[in-house]
């Protein structure tokens, strides 16, 4: 049995899509599954044990005619694999062609229907409700497919050469951690940065014991030095210096996190590290912290979630300023392991 699953991106949406990996290699354990994955993402599922191979996405070039040739050959590739599922987790115009292009025995995949993906599938499988999470509506996908769904898994295994390499690079093991994550991708979904500020300033009165590890890409370098600023003897600046495997790691060796809606997030949630998370225009209940839904912190605002990438209400980014860094200081004093 060969297996091909497309979900190409983001970051959370393919932590969100693992347990069908984990569940359906435990019910074929001789079959072969490959993935179909962003460049950018790549380093996530290098020599994952449960993958046969990664197809790369390069997004960028099939956007582009100058490099359709190479979009062909990609679909060339997968036609001669002869796959006998294709499973199509992305549920877009993209990734449905993509599907039917493979020649697969069979192919399934959610129905989705902003942009009619479903009509490239011979099975589709909609969402069970408008407030499924993502993680159980994939999850309904391999139930169609007769495999049995439960959660006796490892969403994410250790990567020992990523945890050894943080553990050269920062005194993980000499302290216990609170992980800060105050990036996003969408500039309405941060919480303000000052709030940051102010909250570790808070809970290093709180938790003497703790340091602090700001985690971020390199849009978020900024805000890590800020926050850092505040305390620079309990802080370490994570941001832009680690690659994907050690902040996953790192997160593996914290004690909580406190985030936006982002990334890192659903890796926290999937390695069952608590979670405290500030939502303002999206829906925790589809893509919040799966298994954690009750860590998201909203207000009430007639505009929310309104699931826009741009604040339009009359009091910018009140569905964030509006929790306070007392209120998030309360709810971690909640979730803190002891």
């Amino acid at each position: 049995m060969k297996v091909l699953i497309l979900k190409p991106s983001s970051l959370g949406d393919v932590i969100h899509a693992l347990p069908v990996l984990r569940l359906l290699k435990r019910h074929l354990p001789d079959s072969e599954i490959f993935w179909w994955l962003d460049v950018g993402l790549l380093p996530l599922l290098e020599n994952d044990p449960d993958l046969a191979g990664v197809v790369a996405f390069h997004r960028q070039k099939w956007s582009s005619p100058r490099y359709w040739p190479e979009a062909v050959k990609s679909i060339g590739w997968v036609r001669r694999q002869h796959f006998d599922w294709v499973i199509d987790l992305q549920g877009l115009a993209r990734s449905g062609a993509f599907a039917w292009l493979s020649n697969a025995g069979l192919t399934i995949g959610v129905d989705d229907p902003r942009e009619g993906a479903g009509g490239f599938y011979d099975l589709r499988v909609s969402r069970p409700s408008a407030l499924t999470h993502a993680v159980d509506w994939y999850l309904a996908v391999v139930k169609t497919l007769g495999v049995t769904v439960d959660d006796n898994f490892t969403w994410l295994p250790r990567r020992a050469e990523a945890s050894d390499s943080i553990r050269r690079k920062w005194p993980i093991d000499a302290h216990r951690w609170i992980l800060i994550n105050p990036g996003a991708r969408w500039w309405n979904k941060r919480w303000p940065p000052e709030y940051y500020f102010q909250l570790v300033y808070l809970l290093a009165q709180d938790y003497p014991n703790h340091r602090f590890a700001v985690l971020g890409g390199l849009d978020d370098v900024e805000f890590g030095k800020q926050i850092a600023a505040n305390r620079p003897d309990r802080c370490v600046d994570l941001t832009g210096q680690t690659s994907l495997p050690e902040m996953v790691e790192w997160v593996r060796a914290g004690d909580i996190m406190v985030t936006n809606d982002t990334g890192p997030m659903h890796v926290a949630a999937a390695l069952r590290r608590p979670v405290v998370a500030m939502f303002g225009p999206t829906e925790p209940r589809r893509t919040g912290p799966y298994g954690q839904i009750d860590r998201a912190l909203q207000i009430e605002l007639p505009c929310v979630p309104c699931l826009k990438a741009h604040c339009t209400y009359e009091k910018p980014m009140e569905c964030l300023r509006g929790i306070s860094p007392q209120r998030v200081r309360e709810e971690i004093h909640l979730r803190m392991p002891h």
